[in-house]
């Protein structure tokens, strides 16, 4: 009798049905409409080792907590919105995607909708239907898109097909992407942009392939429209959110914009009188249909099933989203360094330079003679998790993104004495720029000890501001009134330079994040230099 079940509880490939059923330790059991019968699963949940899963069915804390057996949440797409993952971490059970099954899928819908739009394919068809075939010829004047400047926001896997087919197109490609290193876009043969605004400056097509998160959210706003040239088009088929839609129907009624082709929206479904609906020729909407093809559907249900397979019989994991496993006495030993290594790369990310080159991760004392793998992976995965383009970073995938990034990552031993009897230290480079951070193990606290060489003292939970500003009375004043003057409360605050006279940091933790405006108003006082907003 075969020692594991799994439940497949949404339409899947039915040959990754059968890859699990042909494995002598595993009977899959195939119920497609789970998703429709939450009572039903929670019924039945606790007899099996691994569910699999689509869109349709939820895991929520209540059916994982009912799995009694369970180990593993397979999901065959990328999404894993439909799974409590802080449940599912919490009762240790895995849960992993299939990011690379649908890329060429989304890619050519994108794609498609690019070319849909540029020929205004959508309404021209409505007119031939409608009768009005002449009316229509000379009222839907197309775009060609060779020889136009495209933008691609986002150069992850999907952003990268789609690339190299608009290079087909003889179209020029300038993309910006805060991994994408210079030799990564140098192979590409792509124009590597700084920043959104010098990508989208001059652009006829903008293209977006970003996740999600506080920083992507409105990447496309009043102010980016306005840098691109006069005619130019908008294409979504990453996440809704991307775009201000507002901002966007003002720009095409505005006549700077010609047109969107969209596949995702800010709230979804769209209702009937979105706006963009009504915005004319040059629009083209669908359904959220970027990975809805037979081939990335079999390509996602036999990734899932053999995911689900591997890890059943041999351990294997691979593109868990959440934490992976670790022996007892691996994590006991360098738990708090996986906290702190963590830490260090949500900083990097938001300090360090863009398009960096390598990621150096440096031992200092006992903690050299470990085994720092995992440690250094950690830093990695926090620093590209920050701005991944393509599902979920883990610490198993996190080297194989970072080598399509370009993004070298190196481990060192040092035998120089420092202030501290264990250091960690991460450096990110890009050419001659340099930025590096350190922590340690303070008592059982994991604390950060230094930013680009000026000693700080740091603990890792919480919202911080890190300012830099010119070493002179009054700038910490200025700083209290402002945050003051927001209604902003100030849980602690620490002060480091590095010499009399120079540049300074203030470290600042507050309750909770900024809002722009205010993040706006703080770096408008006087002698502030920078200040970034960090999370840990």
């Amino acid at each position: 009798m075969a020692s594991h079940r799994v439940l497949v509880a949404d339409p899947i490939s039915e040959h990754g049905v059968a890859l699990l059923n042909e494995h002598p330790d595993i009977t899959a059991d195939f119920i497609p409409d789970l998703g429709s019968q939450p009572e039903k699963l929670l019924e039945i949940i606790g007899d099996y080792d691994a569910l699999i899963v689509r869109s349709q069915t939820k895991p929520t804390a209540e059916v994982i907590a009912k799995g009694a057996r369970l180990q593993a949440i397979g999901r065959a797409g990328v999404g894993v919105d439909n799974i409590d993952r802080e449940a599912a971490s919490a009762h240790g059970v895995i849960v992993m995607n299939t990011p690379t099954g649908n890329t060429v899928s989304t890619a050519e819908h994108a794609f498609a909708l690019m070319l849909a739009t540029a020929r205004n394919i959508a309404p021209a068809h409505m007119e031939v239907l409608g009768g009005n075939f002449k009316a229509a010829r000379k009222a839907f004047a197309g775009i060609e898109l060779n020889g136009k400047r495209l933008a691609v926001l986002g150069m992850g896997r999907i952003g990268s097909e789609f690339a190299r087919r608009a290079q087909g197109f003889n179209m020029k490609v300038v993309a910006f992407d805060p991994f994408l290193t210079q030799a990564r876009a140098d192979e590409l043969k792509i124009e590597l942009a700084e920043s959104p605004d010098a990508a989208l400056t001059g652009a006829d097509v903008v293209t977006l392939h970003v996740p999600l998160t506080d920083d992507t959210r409105h990447i496309i706003n009043t102010e980016r429209l306005a840098l691109m040239n006069k005619g130019a088009l908008v294409v979504n088929c990453a996440r809704g959110g991307l775009i201000d839609e507002g901002a966007l129907k003002a720009s095409i009624d505005s006549g700077h914009i010609a047109g969107c082709a969209l596949d995702v929206y800010e709230d979804e479904p769209p209702t009937a009188d979105h706006p963009l609906f009504s915005s004319g020729k040059h629009v083209v909407f669908t359904p959220h249909l970027g990975a809805s093809t037979a081939e990335a559907q079999e390509n996602v249900g036999i990734q899932v099933a053999e995911q689900i397979r591997d890890f059943l019989t041999t351990g294997e994991i691979r593109n868990a989203i959440n934490m992976p496993s670790l022996d007892a006495a691996a994590l006991a030993e360098l738990g708090p360094y996986l906290e702190l290594a963590t830490a260090l790369g949500k900083v990097l990310a938001k300090l360090g330079p863009a398009s960096p080159d390598a990621l150096r991760v440096s031992y200092h004392g006992p903690l050299a003679e470990r085994d720092t793998g995992l440690v250094s992976r950690h830093v990695l995965t926090a620093l590209l998790a920050a701005g991944c383009n393509d599902g979920q970073v883990n610490i198993v995938n996190a080297p194989a993104v970072a080598k399509t990034m370009g993004l070298d990552l190196t481990e060192s031993t040092i035998s120089a004495a420092t202030e501290f009897s264990e250091l960690l230290v991460a450096e990110l480079t890009r050419d001659d720029a340099k930025f590096r951070l350190a922590g340690t193990i303070i008592g059982k606290t994991p604390r950060i000890v230094e930013i680009d060489r000026i000693f700080v003292d740091i603990n890792i939970e919480g919202h911080f501001l890190i300012v830099s500003n010119d070493d002179r009375p009054g700038i910490v004043g200025a700083l209290g009134n402002a945050l003051g003057e927001a209604g902003v409360n100030i849980a602690n605050m620490s002060l480091a330079r590095n010499k009399q006279g120079g540049n300074a940091l203030t470290i600042i933790e507050v309750d909770q994040p900024l809002v722009a405006e205010v993040m706006e108003t703080v770096r408008s006082v006087a002698g502030i230099l920078s200040v970034t907003g960090v999370t840990l």
